[in-house]
C-alpha cells in the first residue's frame, strides 16, 4: 500500500488550507450570493481532493500513484497553484492583530469580478485534479503542460487585481499588509519559475547534449574510496593548484579512465561548490554518439555548462538566442566560440575535463578542431584541462610537453571493488574469509591494470556451486594479450548454458545493443523485443522486464539509471561483438529490420502524418520504438543485404508491404525528417515533405533491391514529394551510388531541382561529399555550374566550403569554374580558407585559383584564414605570395590585426616573420597590439613587443594598449607592458588612466600592480571628476577600496556632485566598504551638492545595515538636504 504520510502530504496541506478559507468566508458579513459561490467552489475542490486522497490511500499501485502525485506537486503544478490561490483569499480574509472578535463585523472584501477570477483559477486546477483521478500520469503531465501558461497568467492576474483593490480599502484592511506580502512572495516565486524556464529553454537551445546524467550514473556506481591514488598524486595536485595547466592521462582499454574522470569531476564540483568564480565543464566522449561529435556541438556543450553555473543567464548567450530565434537558425561555430570566450572572462578559473578522446570522431577534423580551440581558450583564460585517452600516437603528440600521468587500475582500487561486490557470490564465499582473500589475490594478479577485467572475472564466479568449482574458474582466469576476448568468450558460453528462453533473450538484447545505430533506452528495447512477426499492434503483455534483460546477459549489459540508456559495459565489449557477430547472432540485421518494419506497419499508423506538434509528440510517446524504427530501418535493411544475412521471405514481404502503404510511409517520413531546432520551435513537425512515396524512401536509404522492384512495378522514377524532391535527389544527397546509377538508367531527370533551395542532385552530392555519386552525375552530363537560389553556390563552391577534397578534385578535373562567386562574392578559395581546409586550398592554388579575390567585404582568402586562426592555410597562402596587408572594407583590419584580435598566436608569428605591418591601424585606429592587450593574449603581446610594436599607440578614444588591458583586468598583459616601459599615466579622451579603469571595473590584481608601479592614485576623469577610490566605492569593490586606502588614497576626494567615496558606498548599501571608510576616518557628515549626507543617502535608498553603521558611528540623524 502507498504510505499516505509520504505520498499525500501535499493534498492534506491544501485540504487544511481550504477548510480554513471556508471558515473565514462563513464568518464574514455581506455579499451572500458571492460568498456562497466561492464557498461552493472551494468545497467542490475539497471533494475532489478527498476522493483523490482516498484512492491513493487505498491503492496497491504505489509506484503509479506516486508518479501522479509528484506531477501534481510544486509551485508550477495544480496543488502548488491551488495553495497560492487559496493563500491569496486567506490573506484577504484572515483576522490580524487580535481582531478575532471583530471577524463577524468585517465587510466582504471582494468585488464580483475578483470572485470570478478566484473561481476561474480554482476551476482550472480542479479540472486537472479530475484528470489525476484516472491515475494516468502521462496524460496528466500533458494536460499540466498545456495549461501551465494560462494557469500562471490567471494566478498572476488574481494577485494583481486583489493587491490593487486592497490599496483602495487600505483604511479598512490595514492588517492585510502581511497577507499581501505572502501574495507578493507567491508572485515572485511564479516569476522566478518563469525566468528559470526561459533560462533552461535557452540553454537547451544551445544544445540538448547533457553529460550530467552520465556523471551521476558513474558516481552512483563508484566504490567508496576508489580513485584516491589519482586525486592524491603529485601530478594531479600540481594541476589543481597551478593555473593554465594540462594533465593528460592515457591508459590501456578497461583501466577505469571514465570512472576516474567522473571522480575528478565530482572532486572539483565538491571542492568549488561554494565558489561561483570557478567554472567547471566536462565531456564524456562515446563512439556511439556520433551526432554529438561535431566541434560546434561539443563547444556549445561547454558554453551551456559554464553559463548554467552563472547566477543569471549571461548577456552573450541571451543575445545569441535572440538573434537566431526569429529566423529559426542555429549559431555558427564562430558565434559559439565568441560566446565561449566571453563566458570565460566571467570566471577567475575554469576546469575542463574531457574523457575518452580516442572515441571522438576524426571525420571533419572534429577532434583536432575541438582540442585546438580548447588550447586557444587556455592561452587566453585561466583554464585547466584534464583529458584521458587510449595510448594513441596522434593524440599523445597533441599533448607533447604537457604533464602526463598514465592511468592503470590500482591494486587497492580493485580490492575495494571486489570487497564491495563480494555479496554477488554464493553464500559459501561470504561465510569463508580465506576464500574471499583467495578470490581477491587471484583476480588482482590476473588483471594487469585492467579494471574491466576484474569486473568480468568476478562475474564469471557468480553461480558457482562449490568452492572447488569456483577455484577451478579462478585458476583459469584469462590474462595477458587477448584476455578480454577470452573473458568474453567464457561469458558467452555461460549465456548459452542458460535454460529456457534466457539464452534467446540474452542474444536478442546483445544483438540489438551491438547493432543499434544509436544508444537505446530500456523502453525502446522492451518494445523491440516484444514485437512478433505479423503483429498489427503491440502486445503489452509481451514486454520483457528490464531486470531480466540485464540479468540474462551475465554482466555484459548495464543501465544508466538517469538516462535509462541500456548499453554494453565497455567499448571493448562492442568491439568483441562486432568481430564475432557471425558467431553469436548472424541474422541480427535481418531480425532488427523485420522488427522495425513490423512496428512501422502497425494499424495505428494507418492515419498517416500527424497534423500538429502535440499529436506527433503523443504518437512518439505512445509508441516508444517508433522514432528509432523510422530513422534506422533502412540502414539495417541495407546492411542486411550487403552482409548477405539470411534475408527471409518475411523480411521481403514486410519491406514490400510497408513501401506500398502510402499512409504508413508518410507517417514514418514525418518521424524520419521532423527536426526541432530549439525547444519552443512551433510547427516543427509540419516542416516535412508530404507525399513521400515508397520509392522516395527506398532511395533515401539506398536499398537497391527495393528501388529496382518498385520501378519494375511501374513506379515513376521522377515522382516528386511536396518539396519537389525526386528519388534521385534523395539518393544523391545521401550518397547511394548504386541507386543513383539505377535511377539514371531508368531515365531519372539529372537536373531536377527541389523548391526549397533549387538544388540539383549534383549540388546535393557535392555539398555532402558524395564522391562516387558526383562522378556518376558528371559522367551522365550533369550541369557542373548549377546554382542554388539561397546563396548562388555552385557544386564547387559547396564542396570547397565543406572541405570535400575528393569532390573538389573531381569538379576541377571536369572543368568547373574555379572563380565562380556566390551572392557574397565569395570564391571556392575564400570558403576553403575560412574553414581551414588545407588540402582543398592546395588543390585550388595548384589549379590557378585567384588568391587575391575579394568578397563583398573586401576580404581576401588570407584575411579569412587569419581571422579564423588556420595556421597551415595562412602558411600556404603566404608561400603563394598572398597580400599580407590586405584590408577589409568593414573594419579596415589586416590579417595581422584579425589574428591578434582573436588570439591566434601561431598565425601572428607567421605574419610577423613574413614582414606584416605591426602598426597597421583599423577604422578605430586600433593596432594589433591594442587588440591583443584588450583580450589578454599574453603570448601575442609578447611577440608584438619583441617585434618592436609601438606600446603607446592610441586609438580614436586615445586609449593605449595598457589602458585596454587595465580596463579588462588583463593582469599578465599589464605586467608585460609595465615591464616594457608603457606609460602608466596615459589618459584617454575622458582623462581616465589605467588605474582609474582598473578601479572602476574592480580588477584588484591590476590595481595592485599599478599602485606598486607608482600610478597616480588621485587621478580624476573629466566626465565625473571621480578618483579611483570614488569609482571603487561606487561600484562596491571592497578589495580595491582596501588596497587604495592602504596606499594612502584621499578618502575625502569629491567628484562633480561633491560626493565622497563614503557617500557613494552609503547610497548603494556597501556595508563592508562603509565600515572600511569609517575605520579610515572618513567624514560621515560630508555633504554633496544637494546637501545630502551619507546617512540621508543610505536612508533614502533603504540601506538598513548602512544606516545602522552610520548611526552607531555618531552620524547626525537630523541633517537636512537642500
Amino acid at each position: 500500500m502507498v504510505d499516505p504520510l509520504s505520498t499525500t502530504a501535499s493534498i492534506i496541506a491544501v485540504l487544511q488550507l481550504s477548510s480554513e478559507v471556508v471558515k473565514y468566508i462563513s464568518g464574514v458579513s455581506g455579499a451572500i450570493k458571492e460568498r456562497k459561490r466561492l464557498r461552493d467552489e472551494i468545497r467542490g475542490c475539497e471533494s475532489v481532493l478527498e476522493h483523490l486522497q482516498d484512492d491513493v490511500d487505498g491503492s496497491e499501485e504505489a509506484k503509479t500513484w506516486s508518479e501522479t502525485i509528484k506531477a501534481l506537486e510544486g509551485p508550477d503544478a495544480p496543488l502548488g497553484r491551488l495553495q497560492d490561490a487559496l493563500g491569496i483569499v486567506k490573506a484577504k480574509l484572515e483576522p490580524k492583530n487580535g481582531l478575532e472578535k471583530a471577524l463577524t463585523s468585517l465587510i466582504w472584501p471582494f468585488k464580483e469580478k475578483e470572485v470570478d477570477k478566484i473561481i476561474a483559477t480554482i476551476e482550472r486546477e480542479k479540472a486537472l485534479l479530475h484528470v489525476a483521478l484516472t491515475n494516468n500520469c502521462r496524460k496528466l503531465i500533458q494536460e499540466i503542460k498545456k495549461s501551465s501558461e494560462d494557469s500562471n497568467r490567471l494566478l498572476a492576474e488574481l494577485h494583481n487585481a486583489i493587491a490593487n483593490s486592497s490599496d483602495e480599502n487600505e483604511k479598512q484592511f490595514a492588517h492585510l499588509n502581511d497577507g499581501l506580502t505572502y501574495i507578493q512572495h507567491s508572485q515572485a516565486r511564479l516569476n522566478r519559475g518563469e525566468d528559470d524556464r526561459e533560462r533552461q529553454t535557452i540553454l537547451d537551445w544551445l544544445t540538448s547534449v547533457d553529460y550530467a546524467s552520465q556523471q551521476s550514473n558513474l558516481i552512483s556506481r563508484r566504490q567508496a574510496g576508489t580513485g584516491q591514488w589519482l586525486l592524491g598524486s603529485a601530478e594531479f595536485q600540481g594541476w589543481l593548484r597551478t593555473e593554465n595547466q594540462t594533465l593528460f592521462c592515457p591508459g590501456i582499454p578497461g583501466a577505469g579512465k571514465t570512472m576516474l574522470t567522473a571522480i575528478v569531476v565530482d572532486d572539483l564540483i565538491t571542492r568549488f561548490s561554494n565558489d561561483p568564480t570557478v567554472g567547471i565543464a566536462y565531456i564524456f566522449f562515446n563512439f556511439r554518439w556520433k551526432d554529438e561529435q561535431k566541434a560546434d556541438v561539443l563547444l556549445a556543450s561547454l558554453l551551456k555548462q559554464l553559463a548554467r553555473r552563472q547566477s543569471s543567464l549571461p548577456g552573450s548567450v541571451q543575445a545569441l538566442y535572440n538573434k537566431h530565434r526569429a529566423e529559426k537558425t542555429r549559431p555558427s561555430l564562430d558565434e559559439i566560440l565568441g560566446a565561449l570566450h566571453n563566458m570565460c572572462t566571467k570566471y577567475s578559473r575554469i576546469f575542463i575535463i574531457v574523457d575518452a578522446l580516442d572515441e571522438c570522431q576524426i571525420s571533419y577534423d572534429c577532434r583536432t578542431r575541438f582540442l585546438s580551440e580548447i588550447f586557444r581558450l587556455q592561452a587566453n583564460c585561466r583554464l585547466n584541462l584534464f583529458a584521458t585517452s587510449r595510448l594513441i600516437p596522434e593524440i599523445r603528440d597533441m599533448f607533447e610537453g604537457k604533464s602526463t600521468l598514465e592511468i592503470r587500475a590500482s591494486e587497492e582500487d580493485i580490492r575495494r571493488y571486489l570487497d564491495g561486490h563480494m555479496f554477488q557470490l554464493p553464500p559459501f564465499v561470504l561465510r569463508n574469509p580465506e576464500l574471499q582473500e583467495e578470490i581477491n589475490t587471484e583476480i588482482v594478479r590476473s588483471t594487469d591494470g585492467m579494471f574491466l577485467l576484474a569486473q568480468l572475472h568476478l562475474e564469471s564466479l557468480v553461480g558457482r556451486k562449490s568452492p572447488t568449482a569456483l577455484r577451478k574458474v579462478l585458476k583459469s582466469l584469462p590474462t595477458g594479450p587477448g584476455a578480454y576476448d577470452r573473458a568474453y568468450d567464457a561469458t558467452m558460453e555461460r549465456i548459452e548454458g542458460q535454460v529456457g528462453d534466457q539464452e534467446m533473450l540474452a542474444k536478442q538484447v546483445l544483438s540489438w545493443i551491438t547493432c543499434a545505430k544509436r544508444p537505446m533506452t530500456t523502453l525502446e528495447l522492451q518494445h523491440a523485443l516484444a514485437v512478433e512477426s505479423d503483429d498489427s499492434e503491440l502486445d503489452e503483455d509481451n514486454l520483457p522486464e528490464v531486470e531480466d534483460m540485464v540479468s540474462v546477459c551475465a554482466g555484459l549489459v548495464t543501465v544508466d539509471e538517469e538516462s535509462k540508456i541500456i548499453r554494453l559495459v565497455h567499448y571493448t565489449t562492442q568491439q568483441y561483438f562486432e568481430q564475432t557477430q557471425n558467431r553469436w547472432f548472424p541474422d541480427a540485421e535481418t531480425d532488427i529490420t523485420t522488427v522495425c518494419l513490423t512496428y512501422l506497419s502497425f494499424d495505428v499508423f494507418e492515419s498517416g502524418i500527424c497534423c500538429t506538434d502535440d499529436e506527433f509528440e503523443e504518437r512518439l510517446r505512445s509508441n516508444p520504438l517508433y522514432n528509432y524504427a523510422a530513422k534506422t530501418w533502412g540502414h539495417h535493411a541495407r546492411k542486411a543485404l550487403v552482409l548477405g544475412d539470411n534475408v527471409t521471405d518475411p523480411l521481403t514481404d514486410s519491406l514490400t508491404s510497408f513501401l506500398r502503404s502510402e499512409s504508413k510511409v508518410a507517417a514514418s517520413s514525418q518521424a524520419l525528417l521532423a527536426m526541432r531546432l530549439y525547444p519552443s520551435d512551433l510547427f516543427y513537425s509540419q516542416r516535412v515533405p508530404r507525399y513521400m512515396k515508397g520509392l522516395h524512401m527506398a532511395a533515401f536509404f539506398g536499398i537497391l533491391a527495393a528501388t529496382q522492384t518498385l520501378i519494375q512495378q511501374g513506379n515513376i522514377p521522377d515522382v516528386k514529394d511536396s518539396y519537389l524532391q525526386t528519388p534521385l535527389l534523395w539518393a544523391a544527397k545521401n550518397g547511394h551510388e548504386a541507386v543513383v546509377k539505377l535511377l539514371l538508367e531508368a531515365g531519372a531527370e539529372k537536373e531536377a531541382k527541389d523548391n526549397q533551395y533549387d538544388q540539383t542532385p549534383l549540388l546535393w552530392a557535392a555539398q555532402n561529399g558524395r564522391e562516387a555519386v558526383v562522378k556518376l552525375l558528371l559522367e551522365a552530363g550533369a550541369e557542373k555550374e548549377a546554382k542554388d537560389n539561397e546563396d548562388d553556390q555552385t557544386p564547387l563552391l559547396w564542396a570547397a566550403q565543406n572541405g570535400r577534397e575528393a569532390v573538389v578534385k573531381l569538379l576541377l578535373e571536369a572543368g568547373a569554374e574555379k572563380e565562380a562567386k556566390d551572392k557574397y562574392n565569395r570564391t571556392s578559395l575564400s570558403w576553403a580558407a575560412k574553414y581551414g581546409y588545407q588540402a582543398v586550398i592546395k588543390l585550388l592554388l595548384e589549379a590557378g585559383a585567384e588568391k587575391e579575390a575579394k568578397d563583398k567585404y573586401n576580404r581576401t582568402s588570407l584575411l579569412w584564414a587569419a581571422k579564423n586562426g588556420h595556421e597551415a592555410v595562412v602558411k600556404l597562402l603566404l608561400e603563394a605570395g598572398a597580400e599580407k596587408e590586405a584590408k577589409d572594407n568593414e573594419d579596415d583590419q589586416t590579417p595581422l590585426s584579425w589574428a591578434a584580435q582573436y588570439g591566434y598566436q601561431a598565425v601572428v608569428k607567421l605574419l610577423l616573420e613574413a614582414g606584416a605591418e605591426k602598426e597597421a591601424k583599423d577604422k578605430y585606429n586600433r593596432t594589433p597590439l591594442s587588440w591583443a592587450a584588450q583580450y589578454g593574449y599574453q603570448a601575442i603581446v609578447k611577440l608584438l613587443l619583441e617585434a618592436g610594436a609601438e606600446k603607446e599607440a592610441k586609438d580614436k578614444y586615445n586609449r593605449t594598449p595598457l589602458l585596454w588591458a587595465a580596463q579588462n583586468g588583463r593582469e599578465a598583459v599589464v605586467k608585460l607592458l609595465l615591464e616594457a616601459g608603457a606609460e602608466k599615466e596615459a589618459k584617454d579622451k575622458y582623462n581616465r588612466t589605467s588605474l582609474l579603469w582598473a578601479a572602476k571595473n574592480g580588477h584588484e590584481a591590476v590595481v595592485k600592480l599599478l599602485l606598486e608601479a607608482g600610478a597616480e592614485k588621485e587621478a580624476k576623469d573629466n566626465e565625473d571628476d571621480q578618483t579611483p577610490l570614488s569609482w571603487a566605492a561606487q561600484y562596491g569593490y571592497q578589495a580595491v577600496v582596501k588596497l587604495l586606502l592602504e596606499a594612502g588614497a584621499e578618502k575625502e576626494a569629491k567628484d562633480k556632485y561633491n560626493r565622497t567615496p563614503l557617500s557613494w558606498a552609503a547610497q548603494y548599501g556597501y556595508q563592508a566598504i562603509v565600515k572600511l571608510l569609517l575605520e579610515a576616518g572618513a567624514e560621515k557628515e560630508a555633504k554633496d551638492k544637494y546637501d545630502q549626507t551619507p546617512l540621508s543617502l543610505a536612508a533614502q535608498n533603504g540601506r538598513e545595515a548602512v544606516v545602522k553603521l552610520l548611526l552607531e558611528a555618531g552620524a547626525e540623524k537630523e541633517a537636512k538636504d537642500n
